[in-house]
């Protein structure tokens, strides 16, 4: 049955994507911020259609850690869960990707259209520049940026090496850092097409200020926070 509804699921997924590339087409004339609002439509979608098929819902604790004004977000990364979801929970997001994505018909389009902060991988040595450079100017236009540290997905149970893009892009604009935590690879794993049912638990801890610290200190308390949750 998890086979079926898996398929089900990413059969549904692949077809909204057509919509709502017409939706972010309509959108494309309107400030980047409501744009992206407008195309996390998307996201509200796919989060619903998951719970539908695949019984996947999720639990938020934390909500009132979320500022009203513009931040980083820095989240663990072990699925595609929260690369779609925390669209429908978090303001306003800029999120760091690889610019390859664009080439994705349909998708890549629409991914496009809600102007991300997008990598050029084949310039490595300027990676981090790059998400500094695009991250303020997305702080400046009142976005919040949500970023992963651990640069790429690991499997339930595992941690990453935390890098310091977060914490430099956080000091470069002068805003905070709020650390997400979820364990969201227990039911959706980067090892597997097939989707668990279950209740993903998400928190969003409390803001860390990058005041007087180095960034090296920083991203081991965004580190610390997140394991500390034992997820």
């Amino acid at each position: 049955m998890i086979y079926f509804r898996s398929a089900l699921f990413y059969f549904g997924e692949a077809l909204s994507t057509i919509p709502f590339f017409i939706i972010s087409m309509i959108a494309l004339p309107f400030p980047p911020k409501i744009r992206s609002k407008i195309i996390s439509g998307w996201a509200w979608f796919v989060t619903w259609w998951l719970k539908v098929c695949c019984g996947l819902s999720h639990q938020i604790e934390g909500h009132e850690n979320v500022p009203d004004h513009p931040c980083v977000f820095a989240s663990n990364h072990q699925s595609t869960w929260e690369t779609i979801t925390t669209q429908t929970f978090l303001p306003g997001l800029a999120w760091v990707l690889k610019k390859e994505l664009f080439r994705i018909p349909v998708f890549g389009w629409g991914l496009w259209a809600t102007r991300p902060i997008a990598i050029d991988r084949q310039e490595r040595s300027t990676a981090l520049e790059q998400v500094i450079r695009q991250g303020q100017q997305k702080i400046l236009q009142g976005r919040h940026v949500l970023i992963f540290p651990e640069g790429t997905r690991t499997s339930y149970g595992e941690v990453g090496r935390y890098k310091k893009g977060a914490a430099m892009l956080a000091q470069a604009a002068q805003v905070e850092v709020v650390p997400i935590a979820h364990d969201a690879g227990k039911y959706w794993s980067k090892t597997s097409w097939w989707i668990k049912p279950g209740t993903i638990r998400c928190i969003i801890g409390p803001a860390i200020s990058v005041k007087g610290k180095s960034d090296k200190e920083v991203t081991k308390e965004i580190e610390h926070w997140i394991l500390s949750q034992n997820l």
